[in-house]
């Protein structure tokens, strides 16, 4: 599957219609409409509603279009109903907890992608570990299925099936953030989340933080409810400019040196081996994917004027 480049999935209710009409603005590489906790309970059946019209909004700025669908028997079925349609991108499954959920959401997702004459398997799974069950099948989760594009840790209701209080620093989302990257580094998995709150959109200062540390365990992109936090997680998940020079710097020194018959060279000081270049590979990589993101994303928002 290709790798995803997701910085900043912006996370917003689809019943608030300003902001429905604004998202394409933001600058996020994903939307996603919420047909889940942001929505209540009385209100979910006329919010299924504004799903199709919504889609072709988003999609003008670049961006995926997602939808967070209610992992409950009792609304799943038709939030899917309501969601797949030509323009949508993804479905965000909250609440992950089994392979066999996984598997039987991928049957449902490709009968639809049949009917509805969508491309098999064009609709990806982003899946929100949340409990410490799913935590615990995180493995056979993140294998049910070929859709996976990204994962991540739901960090306010893991703290809430913990019984605790969500720390300043995310203590207590280090093991479990850690577990589910390993896990989706293995398997070619995005990684995606934050050590800390998503709640407090004013604070930037702790949200970057926040993301900073997520992406020293080896997240590569998080969500986000607000426009502003969109920017920072753009800048906190891109290579800055400096790396990505020093890296292409690196490559250039590496494969020289292989041409003269040696896998290890001397730049500024320092050796470069196999590793080294490798990793500058990975940075350079993933500068250039950006960039192509970004440039995709640029010409929609030029179009959509």
């Amino acid at each position: 599957m290709k790798k995803t480049i997701r910085r900043s999935t912006l996370i917003l209710p689809v019943n608030i219609r300003r902001f429905v009409e604004k998202a394409y603005e933001r600058g996020a590489d994903a939307i996603v409409f919420d047909l889940e906790d942001a929505i209540p309970p009385a209100e979910k059946s006329e919010a299924r509603k504004l799903v199709r019209d919504a889609l072709p909004l988003a999609v003008r700025g670049g961006a995926e279009v997602q939808v967070r669908v209610n992992n409950t028997a009792a609304l799943l079925q038709a939030d899917l109903e309501a969601s797949v349609h030509p323009g949508l991108d993804g479905i965000t499954f909250p609440k992950a907890e089994s392979a066999q959920q996984i598997r039987a959401l991928d049957a449902q997702l490709a009968r639809l992608e049949r009917e509805r004459g969508i491309a098999p398997g064009h609709v990806k799974l982003s899946l929100i570990v949340e409990t410490p069950r799913g935590l615990l099948n995180v493995e056979e989760i993140a294998a049910a299925c070929e859709r996976i594009a990204t994962m991540s840790v739901g960090p306010e209701d893991y703290c809430l099936e913990l019984g605790i209080e969500p720390s300043a620093d995310g203590a207590e989302l280090r093991y479990p953030v850690a577990r589910l990257v390993t896990v989706c580094k293995a398997l070619g998995i995005q990684a995606t989340g934050i050590l800390g709150s998503i709640g407090d959109f004013r604070d930037l200062a702790a949200f970057e933080a926040a993301a900073v540390r997520g992406r020293q365990l080896g997240c590569e992109g998080a969500g986000c409810i607000h426009p502003d936090q969109v920017t920072v997680l753009n800048r906190v998940f891109t290579p800055p400019a400096d790396k990505v020079e020093y890296a292409r710097r690196v490559i250039e020194a590496f494969e020289d040196g292989v041409k003269r018959g040696t896998a290890s060279v001397n730049l500024d000081g320092k050796m470069v081996d196999v590793p080294i270049y490798r990793r500058a590979q990975v940075v350079f990589e993933r500068a250039s994917a950006i960039a192509a993101l970004e440039q995709r994303k640029a010409a929609a928002l030029a179009r959509a004027v």
